[in-house]
């Protein structure tokens, strides 16, 4: 297994993590997720089972990899961020079903297939990061109000194509339908101060820079920036509201694993996903990642704000992503 896996990975130039057991008690891991972040919780699994787990990371093409490897692939789970990225792995037909009364029990329904072929292991709220010195307190408190005429010219975002935007759109279908939804798509493309680009970071940075006011981002990037001394000064520079409090909550997203079909190691396999959802492995992920817990049952990190999540089902909200690109073409978003 290990020569195998080494050889997979340099083929792809893929970073492999130095441990590779080649014992039976072993879980094969293809991950999106970076090293730093999944690897604290593979090993406190490794020392409370005595399964090695063996990762090949990689930043993209693990999907079309398990379809080239077909039944001849070694590997047992696929770990990635976004519920797109999850339902694009079901629907390419490389993982599997998966159901035990543990993972019923630890992850909300809402927060994993109904089938079981995937599971949220952590949420992201997709939240408004807001000047402070140009928006005063309670000035923006939901995502209906992006569209509003105060707002003209004074917002940022992402591309409307990247998958955490896309993710948004779905939801706001998903509540309002696809008339509304689109009007209120187009209502922020025509407050936006500035074509889309960059990342949730650059969002921020323009805010300090005073380019614009109000930017969406995930929540667990602002923690991110203040660690960063160079991007210190743009965290300081806003603040975070969390939407839709008095209503329906904030969007969320989440990180997720899914079982792959045909996993060789697959008991190995569904005892690494119920780990990581219990509550040791939960609370490894809140100190590590910055992430919210999909158990509501275990606390967050310190830093982690208490706050009310949409409890819109992902599955909808992976149903409706193609329309929601679609959307976004049609009104010419990042035009």
């Amino acid at each position: 297994m290990r020569n195998r896996l080494l050889g997979l990975a340099a083929a792809a130039g893929i970073a492999v993590t130095p441990a590779m057991s080649a014992e039976a008690a072993e879980v094969n891991v293809y991950s999106y997720r970076q090293p730093f972040l999944v690897e604290p919780l593979f090993k406190a699994f490794t020392d409370k089972t005595g399964i090695e787990v063996n990762v090949i990371f990689a930043k993209k093409g693990l999907i079309e990899r398990l379809k080239n490897e077909g039944e001849a692939s070694p590997a047992d789970l696929v770990f990635t961020v976004d519920i797109g990225r999850l339902h694009d792995a079901m629907r390419a037909g490389v993982v599997e079903p998966v159901k035990t009364d543990t993972l019923a029990a630890n992850i909300p329904a809402s927060l994993r297939d109904p089938d079981g072929n995937w599971y949220g292991l952590t949420t992201r709220a997709r939240l408004f990061f807001v000047s402070r010195d140009r928006v005063p307190e309670g000035g923006i408190a939901t995502y209906e109000q992006l569209v509003d005429p105060e707002w003209k010219g004074r917002i940022c975002t992402r591309s409307g194509k990247h998958v955490y935007m896309v993710a948004l759109t779905a939801s706001m279908i998903a509540h309002h339908g696809k008339e509304k939804a689109e009007e209120w798509l187009t209502g922020l493309k025509e407050n936006l101060a500035r074509r889309p680009q960059g990342n949730d970071r650059a969002q921020v940075k323009a805010i300090h820079a005073g380019q614009c006011d109000v930017s969406i981002g995930n929540h667990y990037y602002f923690q991110k920036m203040l660690d960063d001394p160079k991007q210190k000064p743009w965290a300081d520079s806003v603040r975070v509201v969390f939407p839709n409090q008095a209503g329906r909550g904030a969007h969320v997203n989440i990180s997720g694993a899914s079982l792959v079909k045909g996993a060789p190691n697959r008991a190995n396999a569904i005892a690494l996903l119920e780990f990581l959802s219990s509550r040791e492995g939960q609370g490894i992920y809140a100190r590590v990642n910055g992430e919210y817990p999909v158990s509501a049952d275990v606390a967050g990190s310190g830093n982690l704000a208490v706050f009310k999540a949409d409890a819109l089902s992902l599955s909808r909200v992976a149903e409706l992503r193609e329309e929601a690109g679609r959307m976004a073409d049609r009104v010419d978003y990042d035009g």
